[in-house]
């Protein structure tokens, strides 16, 4: 990364930079892209768990559904307060 490109850099964010701190700035830019390419090379591929599973989606469908509101009665009923057919909570935020 050249100080040009830096720079560019130091203004999209907004950060005011002297020539010495680009220069120096060039050098820590330089390692960081270099650990992260180091990084990158390790990773590419490498798709498993810690444990060694591959990763994979552990979502089921819901074949035993029930119809809406078929529990509301017996859920309500174990409620401490209630109010209109809701369970009643204590208010923790204000408007």
């Amino acid at each position: 990364m050249d100080k040009k490109e830096l720079q560019k850099l130091a203004t999209l964010a907004r950060i005011a930079v002297s020539s010495d701190e680009l220069q120096t700035l060039q050098k820590d830019m330089e390692g960081v892209l270099q650990y992260i390419s180091q990084i990158q090379e390790v990773s590419a591929g490498h798709h498993e768990t810690k444990n060694g599973f591959s990763l994979q989606n552990v979502m089921r469908e819901d074949k035993d559904s029930h119809e809406s509101g078929a529990y509301t009665k017996e859920l309500l009923a174990e409620a401490p307060q209630k109010k209109d057919g809701y369970i009643q909570v204590k208010k923790i935020i204000s408007a």
